[in-house]
Order: structure tokens, then sequence, then C-alpha cells
């Protein structure tokens, strides 16, 4: 007796197969996908942890080395071979050795960062080639205040010592400075100030010296400065025409400190370096 052929599966029977066969394949592809993602974030978490753990070995390394230094058990000799510039450091084994784990699982970027981690040494220069502050720098002194200085600020003289005229009874006792009424009127040096009037010289400042010196400053305006101690440069009273005078000008005697008859103002200003001229 024949046996009995086998029975055809229907129509209903291979679409179900089909649709349980199509939701396997998609089940199988999620867990492949949900593999590689796991990977991807694993191994640079991987390599990071190693680059740490590294680093953190390293400096607990380097702290025991100089407890052991300070403690005399380990040779000075041993510490300065260590740190020479062609020593290998165990953070930079451990950076490059995570790099090539990276590299070789595809993580480029990764394997940059941890080979670019490299250990620093010396000093950094300073910014914009500036050499470092030295903390020395001080302001200038200030200049140093002139032993004597013109009685007027301009230059030039109008009539000078010893001069014949008809203004004076025998001949001009000083020099003449031709400036115009106002001009401010100055101690030639350090001195005492007192004033006076004469008929002939009219308002009159005198500045007497250290060494009994006087300095006679006549036909003026008015004085700023009446009584009083001045320094060389100060300004003590204005130019003007009083007393026999024929207009603004500054007549300007020197008198020895004996009370002699008057010198000539022109050798004792060059005799102290300045020229009035």
């Amino acid at each position: 007796m024949a046996p009995e052929a086998a029975a055809r599966p229907t129509r209903a029977e291979l679409r179900v197969a089909a649709r349980e066969q199509s939701r396997a394949q998609r089940r199988d592809a999620a867990k492949a996908a949900t593999r590689t993602a796991l990977l991807r974030v694993a191994l640079p978490s991987v390599a990071a942890l190693g680059v740490a753990a590294a680093a953190a070995v390293t400096v607990q390394g380097e702290a025991d080395q100089q407890r052991a230094q300070a403690a005399g058990r380990l040779p000075e000799q041993a510490t300065a071979a260590a740190s020479g510039d062609n020593a290998t450091y165990p953070s930079e084994q451990a950076a490059k050795a995570a790099a090539q784990q990276a590299l070789a699982t595809g993580n480029a970027a990764q394997a940059s960062r941890g080979d670019a981690r490299q250990p620093l040494s010396g000093a950094q220069p300073a910014a914009d080639g500036a050499a470092p502050a030295t903390g020395t720098d001080q302001a200038p002194p200030p200049a140093a205040r002139p032993a004597v200085s013109l009685p007027v600020s301009q230059h030039g003289l109008g009539e000078v010592f010893g001069a014949a005229g008809t203004h004076w009874a025998k001949r001009h006792t000083g020099i003449d400075f031709p400036v115009d009424g106002g001009t401010e009127v100055m101690a030639v040096t350090d001195g005492t100030i007192r004033t006076q009037w004469n008929p002939s010289y009219g308002y009159m400042s005198i500045l007497k010296m250290a060494d009994g010196t006087e300095a006679w400053y006549c036909h003026l305006r008015s004085y700023k400065i009446r009584k009083g101690t001045v320094k060389a440069g100060d300004v003590i009273a204005f130019v003007g025409s009083s007393g026999n005078s024929t207009g603004p000008h500054l007549h300007f005697e020197i008198r020895p400190a004996d009370g002699g008859a008057p010198v000539d103002p022109l050798p004792w200003f060059l005799a102290q370096g300045v020229d009035p001229r």
C-alpha cells in the first residue's frame, strides 16, 4: 500500500511563517545595533580611565619618590636620571598605549587627544617676549635747582657797566635788561629779600646772599616778595620804570659784602656759568 503524500502548507500558513521570519530578522538587527553602540561608548571610556589611572599612579609614584629622597633612602643620582630630558614618563607610556588601543578600535579622535598629552617642562617665557619685571625701576630724580639764574628770562643787555651818559652822575653802576614792563624778576641765587624806595633807583628789591654779597634790582613796578628767604629762580618782583628812568627796564647791580663800590655784574655771572648776553 503506497505511503500518503505529504500535505502542502496553505497560503495562510505561508504568510504566518514569513511574518515570523521577518520579526526574527528585525530582532537580530536591533540586538546587533545595540551591541555596536555600547562598544563605541565603552571603548573610549575605558581608554580615558586608563589614562587617568596612569596619571594617578605617576603622581603617587613621584610623591613617594620625593618622600623617599627626603628621608635619605633614595640616591639623588637616581632621581636626577629619572627626571632627565630623555626619561620615559609612565603617564606618557599610558597615554600612547591608550592611543594605540583607540586606533585599533577605529576611534581616531580619541587617539589624537591621548597622543597630544605630553609633559611640560621649563618656565614659560613672558608674554610678547617682554623681560620679567625686576622691581628695580624707579622714577628719575627731580632736576636740581640751579645755583645761579638770570634775573629775567630774556637774554640781551642794554647799557653795560661803566658806560658814560647824562643820566648818571658819574658812570653806569650796573647792567640794564631792556624788557617790557610787568616782566617777572627772579632771585639770581638763594638769599634773603628786603625792599626800599630810592629817588634815583625807584622801587628796589635787595637780595643778600650767604656770603654778604648783595644784588640790587631797580626801577621796579611792584613787589611779589617784600621780605623773607628766597631760592634761585623765585619770582620776587615785576619790571617797571620808577625813579630816574627813561622807560621800562631792569637795572641790576652787584655790591660786595664789604660795602664797597658796585662791581661789574657780567664777570660775576660768567664766573657762575651764566651768560646774560
